[in-house]
């Protein structure tokens, strides 16, 4: 199985690696655009427009940077961001976003069409961060929580595809990591990205649902496991929170 890393996950891991010296720039640029045609960077201090994924990076590197962590937060779960305002609320409506470890901004991805823009905020360093053997420990607890409840909700009437891959979690999808990530948070990463699969596939219409009641209650069975994997991704795509090598 093989699933792609949401942008700023990407960014994290391997514009992290590039600071530090692990990759070099082509496979950076092709690490961070994915599927994607292009990506761009609005809102650099000093830059007159938009810039290159690479020439962002340099000017980055040049203001500081050390290092690149994600965030993935929701309508009340902001882990991963510690403010100010108007970073939070961008990064809150993407879904998503980056933090530049020790140049103080947060970057933004908006997509457009085939392409990614990255909006340019300040942004706090200091920010709501699980640790990794937290988020691997609520990771492992959601999914199992959320099995059950699954279960005696008859995932496999209404969503055969779901009770799938709740069978088969041992498949586990296959991520390429740059030098200098963890394996553990490798791991950890796809199986959030698991789950993020599961909420995603249970929720994309009401299936065999026939009461606003049973709807209600599939959703509850999901917001644990969804909240464990936006927290699991996070800690496996924030240096900071990395064990020590």
């Amino acid at each position: 199985m093989t699933l792609l890393l949401p942008p700023s996950a990407r960014l994290a891991w391997w514009g992290t690696a590039w600071l530090r010296g692990h990759v070099v720039t082509d496979l950076l640029v092709d690490a961070v655009l994915g599927d994607d045609a292009t990506h761009a960077v609005a809102g650099l201090p000093g830059a007159d427009g938009t810039e290159t994924v690479v020439g962002a990076l340099a000017r980055l590197r040049a203001l500081g940077a050390t290092g690149f962590g994600a965030t993935f937060p929701a309508e009340g779960d902001p882990v991963g961001l510690g403010g100010p305002p108007a970073f939070n609320a961008d990064a809150l409506e993407a879904g998503e976003a980056v933090v530049v470890l020790g140049a103080g901004l947060g970057l933004v991805p908006h997509r457009t069409g085939a392409a990614t823009v990255w909006t340019v905020h300040p942004a706090a360093e200091r920010r709501q961060l699980p640790d990794v053997g937290e988020a691997d420990r609520g990771l492992r607890a959601a999914l199992l929580g959320s099995a059950e409840s699954l279960a005696r909700l008859d995932v496999a009437r209404w969503r055969p595809e779901v009770a799938d891959r709740l069978m088969d979690l041992r498949h586990r999808p296959v991520l390429a990591a740059p030098d200098g990530v963890p394996p553990r948070c490798t791991d950890l990463a796809g199986r959030a990205l698991q789950a993020t699969e599961i909420v995603d596939l249970a929720l994309e219409d009401e299936g065999g649902t026939l009461t606003a009641y049973e709807l209600e209650e599939r959703r509850a069975a999901l917001v644990p496991l969804a909240r464990a994997g936006r927290r699991a991704l996070v800690a496996a795509c924030s240096p900071e929170a990395w064990p020590p090598s």
